[in-house]
């Protein structure tokens, strides 16, 4: 088994889910008492969060590479980045540590490609829905064209993300919006939705949608457990 280095704390409820669903599904596929083979720094998120709002990217790259940097020092074999978000440096963070870096992106476009779909609305942070880091490589990796909210609806993710789920709140209400966002990007055209934010899974079941759904998240993993457990013959559960 591969050993996988988790840049996490982006927020931590999130990364809850993947050092579960990283364990789960390496179980699932070696049996027995298996379980990932992991490294993980947690980040303080207060500092990471302010950077992002601050348009502070070259920080935030310094400070998650050298984090990286770390992984690769204490064993890792490869990167993960537990944020959507995060991926706006991505590529430094990689020239840095010197790793594979395993993109969501990729996760994300394999998925939807998988799907035979090639239009989808994207709901995240801002910085993910606005800025075009993870939209330019999906459409130039995996031909898969990106549609996002209008402003108002920009806003509503913006506040449900970093005032309730990155605290672990999860409401009725904000699931409503958010069905209700997903309406009007289906209007748009939009064939599918993506999670694009690896807390909205904690709000929204991508199987209960009315488009096809992609949990970000959920796919990151299992492109993880893929390459953690490339060439390894599976177990008895």
């Amino acid at each position: 088994m591969r050993t996988l280095g988790l840049l996490g704390g982006l927020s931590w409820e999130s990364t809850l889910v993947y050092y579960r669903e990283l364990n789960r599904g390496v179980a699932r596929r070696l049996g027995g008492l298996h379980s990932a083979s992991l490294r993980l720094h947690s980040l303080d998120f207060a500092p990471v969060a302010a950077m992002q709002y601050e348009g502070r990217w070259d920080a935030a790259a310094d400070l998650l590479a050298s984090a990286a940097g770390g992984l690769r020092d204490a064993g890792a074999e490869g990167v993960l980045i537990a944020s959507n978000t995060m991926h706006r440096v991505a590529p430094a963070v990689q020239r840095a540590c010197g790793l594979p870096l395993l993109h969501i992106g990729d996760a994300i476009g394999a998925a939807v490609r998988a799907a035979g779909l090639t239009r989808i609305g994207l709901l995240g942070t801002r910085f993910t829905m606005e800025q075009d880091f993870l939209r330019e490589h999906l459409q130039r990796q995996h031909g898969v064209e990106m549609r996002v909210p209008g402003e108002a609806d920009r806003a509503t993710l913006q506040h449900l993300i970093y005032e309730e789920l990155c605290r672990g709140t999860v409401r009725d209400a904000s699931r409503q919006a958010s069905l209700a966002i997903i309406d009007r990007l289906a209007a748009d055209g939009a064939q599918g939705i993506v999670l694009g934010c690896t807390e909205l899974g904690l709000l929204l079941d991508p199987a209960a949608l009315p488009l096809p759904g992609f949990d970000s998240t959920l796919l990151h993993v299992q492109q993880a457990v893929d390459w953690m457990l490339d060439d390894l013959p599976r177990g008895d559960a």
